[in-house]
């Protein structure tokens, strides 16, 4: 188990070294000087070539391209992504704090959404064509169906406004992340449970399940066996739950006001301010490798034959 950690781990570097470039070279990508845009934040009334090329040479904007890129590279792994384009403060200052708050409204949200997702998966595998698992089966796509937006700002108008039950944006407290998770939850929950159901569903016609019945084992202990192997093909999808939610809470942190990663986002991209750009990208990337290892090193733990892989 210890070499395939090594080797899943090993084999994640070369692809976090692509997503890093990729990032950097965003920055060259866009039609605007990025001088041009310290120079407009900083209010200069009037854009000279002089200090075009003065702000250049602050930036290290006139050093060779992979010049620039390696020393990015090796201040970002350090936490330095430079500093603000628009208020010239350090970029970690900034998106430190909100990617602490996003994270906590992404776990949160998990937990709720894979406990749902294995309830509701449970409750209709057993129900199979039964009126309980269509009626659920038909609610969960038509609350899926809807914009995340549209729910989130009906929720704050009947839960906030007309029975002024919990706030309406803000972090304030524990009741500040009631309508967000739940929203989330909605949006996320009604796609998963259904892998839940198809897989053990799928296990419910095994050999196992009938040859433990004709021995007279409890069904509940049956259930159980059946679950543990329908969530060995579950946990690489509840696993990448978390970074999905992590890059999708932008419309959700916008209607809510939530001080994290997606307000953060939106703001630097009406204002062009490309090193927080860059490290929102280069997080949301990074933390897709990271989940997507943890889950295959968790699959690997669950099932031995997929060590064999690498």
């Amino acid at each position: 188990m210890k070499v395939y950690i090594m080797k899943r781990i090993l084999l994640s570097f070369p692809l976090l070294l692509v997503i890093s470039f990729l990032t950097f070279i965003l920055i060259n990508l866009s039609p605007l000087d990025p001088a041009e845009v310290v120079l407009q934040g900083q209010g200069v009334p009037q854009i000279t070539e002089k200090l075009l090329e003065q702000t250049k040479e602050e930036l290290g904007m006139d050093k060779p391209f992979f010049i620039r890129y390696f020393d990015w590279l090796i201040s970002s792994l350090q936490l330095d992504f430079g500093d603000s384009y628009i208020n010239d403060k350090p970029v970690w200052t900034l998106i430190g704090p909100a990617f602490l708050n996003t994270l906590k409204l992404t776990l949160i949200s998990s937990v709720v959404i894979i406990f749902m997702s294995i309830l509701l998966g449970v409750i209709c595998a057993l129900t199979a064509g039964k009126i309980i698992d269509k009626s659920i089966r038909g609610l969960s796509f038509f609350l899926t169906a809807m914009p995340s937006y549209w729910l989130a700002t009906l929720m704050i108008w009947y839960v906030s406004v007309k029975l002024d039950l919990l706030p309406t944006s803000g972090m304030d407290s524990y009741r500040s992340y009631i309508l967000p998770v739940i929203v989330i939850t909605i949006n996320y929950a009604g796609i998963y449970f259904r892998n839940v159901r198809t897989s053990m569903l799928t296990n419910l016609n095994e050999d196992y399940v009938l040859y433990g019945r004709a021995s007279g084992l409890p069904e509940k202990k049956i259930t159980m066996h059946i679950l543990r192997n329908s969530l060995q093909v579950s946990i690489s999808i509840f696993g990448m739950a978390i970074p999905i939610i992590l890059g999708s809470t932008v419309v959700i942190e916008n209607v809510f006001a939530w001080p994290g990663l997606g307000s953060l986002s939106v703001r630097a991209i009406l204002s062009r301010d490309f090193p927080i750009i860059q490290a929102y990208v280069l997080i949301l990337a990074a933390s897709f490798v990271l989940f997507n290892t943890i889950s295959d090193i968790i699959n690997a733990a669950m099932n031995p034959k997929l060590r064999n892989d690498l």
